[in-house]
């Protein structure tokens, strides 16, 4: 009884700051890309909180959809997919061998990429699926040399289920020597592994850039993250991803209103001062919630005030805080704010505030709060 009264008596928290996935987009892109390579499944990455946009809400999102397995880096995350995505997981990250243990051997596939690990998964049996990820000339890990890797572990492959055999593209994004070198180890690696008598049902080598450009159909899922979110991983306007749609928007209100007579400077180190009599509106939202302090003095956001306009950033962004530049528009404590739209063309898009940044449009999105509260829309 007491606990009813307590959740009826309970207030609500409302957050100062929010996002909104549009679950429709999410959807779509993943159509979308399934359309372009039919005949193979489509793995969605969701590590690093699916690329900052919540990875409990995009498993609930994926839900609609036909994914089959969806990819995460490591058992925390793949904790939370266990209850909120229908389908299996694939942990692509490494991890401390005894974190193996707790997983969900049922629902849960695993990316080995030395003998260490095999190992110890063989203790398991047939219940351990494993993906044999090859180092195909990235050379951040992986396994080197395939067929001494098979002569070395003979009676440890033979306990496990090698479902899979995998690699990842140093340059996916770019025509480059390398990516067809890649291919072409890769290729002969998984020659050797099946004339060992190994024959992994997935193959997978591609994310988002290669599934776009690839036609090798021995391949049989992709591993996409950022165009499932709706961006080019691409740096040029490509024909082939125009249906690729953001899905993600955020954020916040004004906390506070000053008034700043000509010369006067705000926010840290005098990097702002105002030209002519000016009002600040200061936002709860600084570069711990993700908002980068290369952005100082540089990027704009939509103040939702009665008449919508952009406001320039005045000073550095803060630890918690941003100051915006008003003018003598009429606002008023409590204004919305958006801070990054999923309109491309927006100045305050992903895509155009990381080139501001001189950064990659992942660092941005990573860097978004896991705390800062979600709603699904759509």
């Amino acid at each position: 009884m007491l606990n009813i009264i307590r959740k009826i008596i309970k207030p609500k928290y409302e957050t100062l700051n929010w996002m909104e996935i549009d679950a429709s987009k999410i959807v779509s892109n993943f159509d979308y890309l399934k359309k372009i390579q039919p005949e193979a499944e489509i793995f969605p990455v969701l590590k690093a909180n699916a690329y900052g946009h919540g990875l409990k809400e995009v498993c609930q999102i994926l839900n609609r959809t036909s994914a089959f397995m969806a990819v995460v880096d490591s058992y925390p995350e793949a904790q939370i997919a266990y209850r909120y995505f229908k389908g299996k997981i694939l942990i692509l990250g490494e991890m401390p061998l005894e974190a193996y243990r707790y997983a969900k051997f049922k629902r849960t596939e695993f990316v080995v990429y030395n003998e260490k690990t095999l190992r110890y998964l063989s203790r398991y049996g047939k219940k351990a699926h494993v993906h044999l990820f090859i180092n195909s000339g990235m050379n951040r890990e992986g396994i080197k040399n395939i067929k001494e890797f098979i002569e070395r572990n003979k009676k440890y492959l033979a306990k496990v289920e090698v479902s899979g055999f995998c690699s990842h593209l140093a340059s996916a994004e770019s025509v480059s020597v390398l990516n067809a070198a890649q291919e072409d180890v890769f290729m002969e690696a998984l020659d050797i592994l099946r004339s060992a008598g190994y024959f992994p049902h997935w193959i997978h080598l591609g994310n988002s850039a290669s599934l776009f450009r690839s036609d090798n159909k021995l391949l049989t899922a992709y591993r996409p993250g950022l165009a499932l979110y709706g961006y080019s991983p691409f740096s040029d306007d490509s024909e082939q991803i125009v249906n690729l749609q953001p899905a993600l928007e955020v954020f916040s209100h004004i906390v506070s209103i000053q008034e700043l007579e000509a010369n006067e400077s705000v926010s840290y180190n005098e990097t702002y001062r105002a030209r002519d009599y000016t009002k600040i509106a200061t936002i709860p939202f600084g570069y711990f919630e993700g908002l980068d302090r290369r952005l100082s003095n540089k990027a704009e956001f939509l103040v939702l005030s009665r008449v919508p306009f952009w406001a320039p950033i005045a000073g550095r962004v803060c630890m918690n805080l941003t100051c915006l530049e008003i003018g003598s528009a009429e606002i008023m404590i409590g204004d919305s704010v958006k801070l990054i739209s999923k309109n491309p063309d927006d100045q305050n898009s992903v895509d155009n505030l990381s080139e501001i940044m001189n950064t990659i449009s992942y660092e941005l999105l990573v860097k978004l709060q896991p705390n800062i509260r979600k709603y699904i829309i759509n």
